[in-house]
């Protein structure tokens, strides 16, 4: 079982402060492209296949894998990626909170494992490497998301 965590803050110094409507209008728009908002190259495809009031499927290509995804959500607090069919099976979750000082931040974690692999065997072992890589993992992911969702607010796309 791989369990990964990373929680980065909103609005550090020095970065256009960001509203929890803003944040989460670009996590709702991450779960329908996810192209757009993870680092370049990372998904190659991604087109909503089903909607309804409380969630959508996705198909995508992430990292070269075809997955798709059941999303739900909790608006305004938590987008939760259920791992249908791909590598991987488990859930992963993007959630907005406020710390004990008030300020807004942004959490992944997931709760994953490897399709026809073994628990915490080397696949596990390596892809739980990767995942909590500070330049490729999901930090990495949290933080190009809020740049992309500033970058959709000063284009007025938001």
């Amino acid at each position: 079982m791989i369990y990964s965590t990373a929680t980065v803050p909103v609005n550090p110094e020095g970065q256009k402060p960001l509203t929890r409507e803003q944040v989460w209008k670009g996590l709702e728009l991450k779960a329908r492209d996810a192209r757009q908002f993870l680092p370049p190259g990372l998904c190659t495809r991604c087109d909503v296949v089903e909607e309804s009031a409380t969630h959508i499927v996705r198909e995508a290509t992430i990292a070269g894998s075809d997955l798709r995804e059941i999303i739900t959500f909790e608006p305004g607090k938590k987008v939760t990626f259920f791992q249908a069919t791909g590598p991987r099976e488990g859930a992963i979750i993007n959630e907005l909170f406020e710390d004990e000082k008030g300020a807004l931040q942004l959490k992944f974690y997931c709760y994953t494992g490897l399709r026809g692999k073994k628990p915490n065997g080397p696949e596990e072992q390596a892809e739980q490497k990767q995942f909590d890589s500070e330049d490729k993992g999901y930090k990495a992911a949290l933080l190009s998301t809020l740049k992309r969702t500033r970058e959709l607010l000063a284009e007025g796309k938001l």
